[in-house]
């Protein structure tokens, strides 16, 4: 069975940082396609950062490049986004994501997690 469960979520001022994790089970990292999204309030999720099956490569959302790192463990079979410089803007729940097909992160990946709530504030 297939699951995902974010942690490290919480409230932290802007400029701050905090780092995500996702601990998977029932399938190993490196034959999947894995991201982290985000839906903030009143918003449509987005994603933030993929790394791809097929040449491991990392991406970012514009946004979030030079302030947000991906990283995997796959001894531990979990996955980081670590966010430094944090903003009010980047508020929102925070989700990780599997596919097995596809070579790239997309809207609708095969398998979510719950999320985690992230609060940039004063």
């Amino acid at each position: 069975q297939v699951q995902l469960v974010e942690s490290g979520g919480g409230l932290v001022r802007p400029g701050g940082s905090l780092r995500l994790s996702c601990v998977v089970s029932g399938f190993t990292l490196d034959y999947y396609t894995i991201g982290w999204f985000r839906q903030a309030p009143g918003k449509e999720r987005e994603g933030v950062s993929c790394i791809s099956r097929s040449d491991f490569s990392t991406d970012y959302a514009d946004s979030q490049k030079g302030r947000f790192t991906m990283s995997t463990d796959n001894i531990k079979n979990t996955m980081y986004l670590q966010m430094n410089s944090l903003k009010p803007e980047d508020t929102a729940i925070y989700y990780c994501a599997a596919d097995l097909a596809a070579r790239t992160c997309h809207a609708n990946m095969d398998f979510w997690g719950k999320g985690t709530l992230v609060t940039v504030s004063e």
